[in-house]
């Protein structure tokens, strides 16, 4: 290996030998940089002050109108944009405010509404309530009536029965008969004390 490593050292001294007296060749013959050539500065200041003069009469009199317009527009088309987004806050606060009144307006209504229905049912209500009391008192009227009529015959019915059970007892006690003026009488007698 040995002898590999050096047969490799001396190609790349033969290369950087050839490398370097091909770079001084170069050298000592042009004279440098071709920019820093002191005889070629006045052409290429003649060229560079031509094409400056170009470039800025291209750009002042074609380029910077055109930006400038484009520049001009997008303003214009920002303020327009501001102008209609202030209209329609304009209009949008507007119909937000006869939305809200209509609101108010349609709750009142609806309370009133409400409010008087509210007062129809309830007179309606008591007219029906004052009918049906009338009908149950007259109801009851005419059953305060039949009791009436019913406990007067009852009552009659009792003193009946109560005579022909007094006769019957009388009958049974004493093998008597009283009359039934003589019982009426004793009933009477009984009854008003």
């Amino acid at each position: 290996m040995p002898a590999a490593m050096t047969a490799l050292v001396a190609a790349v001294t033969d290369i950087s030998t050839d490398v370097r007296e091909a770079f001084d060749a170069t050298n000592t013959s042009s004279g440098g940089l071709p920019q820093l050539h002191s005889p070629d500065f006045a052409p290429q200041l003649f060229w560079l002050v031509l094409t400056f003069a170009a470039l800025y009469w291209i750009m002042s009199r074609i380029a910077l109108p055109r930006i400038g317009e484009v520049i001009e527009e997008r303003r214009d088309r920002i303020q327009r944009d501001l102008a209609a987004a202030e209209r329609l806050k304009g209009e949008t606060d507007k119909a937000l405010e006869t939305y809200e009144k209509a609101l108010a307006d349609a709750r009142g209504s609806a309370s009133a509404i409400a409010r008087q229905t509210r007062d129809n049912l309830a007179a309606e209500v008591d007219k029906e309530r004052k009918s049906l009391e009338d009908g149950l008192a007259r109801k009851l009227a005419r059953a305060e009536e039949a009791i009436a009529a019913t406990k007067t015959k009852a009552l009659e019915s009792v003193k009946d029965i109560a005579g022909e059970a007094a006769s019957d007892i009388v009958n049974a006690l004493t093998n008597l008969s009283p009359t039934k003026d003589e019982v009426s009488q004793a009933l009477a007698s009984q009854s008003d004390k």
